[in-house]
């Protein structure tokens, strides 16, 4: 077990809040003031994980934490004190105040979460990326929009109802993500040359996927307390920066909130798309083999007969 001393870990744990705050205060100061961001807010109105669950720092399995301060985390969910035994192991005083991560309760109710994270993660990493979707699953989100009387509540459309619905028709729709395609029109849906279902999720996500890559930040707050927050936090700005350039991409007119359009009806917006793509595929690829890094451990050491399959009672979001 690594061991880090009060003086240690403190300055890590308030680099994080600071770290995180960046994001979440913009957003809580609007939520107090009910505003909306189509882009800003999404991580934290479209996940589970509410800022104060975030801001919590965690080093993550395999870390003790001691010094008076650690007793606070005693009573938080997944940790446990070290009794004298573990203090003498690590070379501290017996009644030492020391914590680390609870991994034998954490995969007693976590083990299910765990096996289909790792199914999930190395499942896309060893697929080839597709760079052919140019982001028209937001477009078919709102294709035909008027006929179903789906409009957004405060976004225009960039190009019209008309135009938007000539970009959707005109070209190829090929997502490969579910959580994507479950939010398309009706008349959208016999369009796309995929049918994801949650089902065949496991067998379908792919590097190239911008959904794909922002959902890294949902399996590694799952795994949270035993991923270490800062790759938790590099899940979240992965995602925060992959959410951006797929809003740019949208049939929406961002202009006003500071969004120029990558304008994929183009050919130019289409190759600008796709450099944004091969560069978010490289960087989630990293990613995505340190998280699984992380969370080797614990597949290791499930409880119970859990084997490799879909749960289906784990929550996607």
């Amino acid at each position: 077990m690594q061991h880090l001393s009060e003086d240690q870990w403190l300055p890590l744990e308030a680099a994080h809040h600071a770290r995180v705050a960046r994001y979440a205060e913009p957003y809580l100061a609007r939520r107090s003031a009910g505003k909306k961001h189509p882009v800003e807010d999404f991580l934290f109105t479209y996940y589970t994980q509410k800022p104060g669950q975030l801001q919590r720092w965690h080093p993550g399995d395999g870390t003790v934490l001691s010094g008076p301060r650690a007793v606070e985390r005693a009573g938080w969910k997944y940790y446990r004190t070290l009794d004298d035994g573990e203090l003498a192991s690590i070379g501290l005083a017996p009644g030492t105040p020391a914590v680390t991560f609870d991994r034998h309760r954490f995969l007693q109710d976590r083990s299910e979460a765990v096996n289909f994270a790792g199914i999930i993660l190395a499942g896309t990493a060893k697929r080839p990326a597709q760079f052919g979707c140019f982001g028209l699953h937001e477009w078919a989100m709102v294709y035909r929009q008027e006929k179903f009387e789906l409009r957004h509540e405060y976004l225009e459309l960039r190009l019209g109802a008309e135009g938007t619905d000539a970009v959707v028709d005109e070209n190829r729709i090929r997502c490969t993500h579910f959580d994507a395609f479950r939010f398309y029109t009706p008349d959208a849906i016999p369009l796309n040359e995929h049918r994801p279902t949650r089902e065949n999720q496991r067998a379908m996500e792919q590097p190239g996927c911008l959904h794909a890559n922002m959902d890294l930040y949902k399996w590694a707050y799952k795994l949270t307390p035993a991923l270490p927050s800062d790759v938790v936090m590099d899940c979240f700005e992965l995602s925060w920066r992959v959410r951006t350039m797929d809003m740019k991409a949208s049939p929406y007119d961002l202009e006003e909130w500071g969004y120029p359009p990558i304008k994929i009806e183009t050919p130019q917006g289409k190759a600008e798309y796709v450099e944004y793509q091969r560069a978010f595929a490289a960087e989630s690829q990293e990613l995505r083999a340190r998280v699984l890094e992380a969370v080797q451990p614990l597949l290791g050491e499930r409880t119970g007969a859990v084997t490799a399959r879909e749960p289906a009672a784990i929550s996607e979001r």
